[in-house]
């Protein structure tokens, strides 16, 4: 007799990082919820090229994978502190941000011990079968059937078009692959960092602590006018709520699109912290010597525009500075492209992707709920994580609405309230008030302008 196939899980993930494990987390405490989450490779890994010594996360820890939903679940970041007899410690730190190497280590403490998370499991397609009402996933080799899918594949490195003619070369790579590589730029007396986030803050100013004082040329070239600091304030971080989200999403498309760009200063931004050690860093250095002693370049509003390999080795950046329009080519033997992130979308959804409904730009549309929009033939939930920005703002990649967004995902896929969500949760009202109605539906008129009332006190 054959073997009959196995139940059909109620939700599959396609990735395995931060979001998704939130989501295996919260999920793993819903009685009768079967669920799966998948990740090629062998074992949780995070931004491991960027888990230099002293970096920070720009998120405290209350940030962590359930806390913010349900602070009670075993898979919190302090019962991680409490099983690794690090709580006393954690304490005395008095340290509200994590280290970024504690923060990886604890996703990966909680993704060996989940009994829903399967690594070495490559999700190669995602095919729906009509007849089933079911989603097929090849995962691993293996078929998988599921009533709804998340995507969690994270975002992969922006190289900028500028570098296309040196795309491979040792000495030019992305700073997701910097502590891979660093060893690399053993022997190059010139480096340029490229990108004004946090990232090219941060390997910035792990070149000025590693290669200060050895002659080696440092530079630092962003687009960005000025080497602003995130915004950090407490009411700006309001942003970063589910109100927000909510005001962001009921947006015309476009108005979205240019709050995106022009928020940069909310989520694209080095923290004041960093920008301060590396001004430390060198005002030390200088003391009881010229400023430009010290042989390195900062140049903020400078964007590249063509990077090529130089005549006589390294290379060769054609510049161009933004305020002036003036261009100059700078000369480099190692490069390091700290220019951020995007979403893609994965080649597993090709077999459905004439039954996804994308937007004009080839995008996916997301509702509220963070579920895809699909042909009507398509009726099981294709749900994802970070691939939403341009439908939920700036609060897409932030770890603090990383647990909120698992929670409603879990209660749109379950169908009820598994994780009660606060109403309201900032002090900023972003939408405009709704003008209130009189007995009967009449909508009350707005107040006269100023000049209005002035000539109506005139007339009468």
């Amino acid at each position: 007799m054959d073997n009959p196939q196995p139940e059909p899980y109620d939700l599959l993930g396609v990735g395995i990082g931060p979001f998704n494990l939130s989501l295996a987390a919260l999920a793993d405490r819903v009685d009768g919820l079967r669920t799966l989450f998948c990740e090629a490779r062998e074992e949780f890994r995070w931004h491991h090229g960027m888990l230099v010594d002293g970096a920070r996360m720009q998120v405290p820890f209350l940030a962590d994978l359930v806390s913010l939903v349900d602070p009670t679940n075993p898979w919190s970041f302090l019962n991680y502190l409490r099983e690794q007899q690090r709580l006393f410690p954690f304490y005395f730190a008095e340290r509200f941000q994590l280290a970024r190497r504690e923060y990886d280590h604890y996703c990966r403490w909680a993704a060996e011990r989940l009994p829903n998370c399967r690594f070495g499991a490559p999700v190669s397609a995602v095919h729906w079968d009509a007849g089933e009402r079911l989603y097929r996933v090849t995962a691993g080799g293996t078929e998988l059937r599921a009533a709804n899918v998340v995507l969690g594949v994270g975002t992969e490195p922006v190289l900028p078009e500028a570098f296309a003619a040196l795309r491979g070369h040792p000495r030019v790579w992305h700073s997701e692959e910097y502590l891979t590589n660093r060893h690399r730029l053993d022997g190059a007396k010139d480096i340029t960092v490229v990108g004004s986030g946090q990232s090219g803050a941060e390997v910035f100013l792990d070149l000025l602590r590693s290669r200060g004082g050895d002659g080696t040329r440092l530079r630092w070239l962003t687009r960005t006018r000025a080497l602003a600091p995130m915004e950090y304030s407490k009411l700006g971080l309001e942003h970063f709520t589910p109100d927000y989200t909510r005001h962001f999403h009921a947006l015309p498309g476009e108005v979205r699109d240019r709050l995106v760009h022009e928020q940069w200063q909310l989520h694209k931004a080095a923290s004041a912290e960093t920008l301060a050690e590396i001004h430390d860093l060198l005002y030390e250095r200088t003391i009881g010597r010229p400023l430009d002693a010290e042989p390195v370049e900062i140049r903020p509003g400078t964007a590249v525009t063509e990077a090529l390999a130089g005549p006589c080795g390294g290379f060769e950046l054609g510049c161009r500075q933004g305020d002036s329009g003036a261009t100059h080519v700078v000369r480099t033997e190692a490069v390091v492209l700290a220019t951020g992130y995007r979403a893609v979308r994965p080649a597993a959804l090709d077999p459905v992707a004439e039954l996804i409904d994308w937007d004009g730009q080839g995008r996916f549309k997301v509702d509220l709920d963070h579920r895809v929009a699909t042909r009507p033939e398509l009726t099981g939930g294709l749900y994802v994580q970070n691939a939403e920005l341009h439908t939920h703002g700036v609060g897409t990649p932030d770890l603090g609405l990383g647990a909120h967004r698992a929670a409603v995902i879990l209660n749109a896929v379950t169908g009820r309230t598994v994780h009660p969500l606060p109403d309201r949760t900032a002090w900023t009202s972003f939408a405009p008030p709704v003008h209130p109605a009189r007995p009967g539906g009449v909508p009350v008129p707005a107040l006269p302008r100023p000049q209005e009332a002035n000539r109506a006190a005139v007339t009468h």
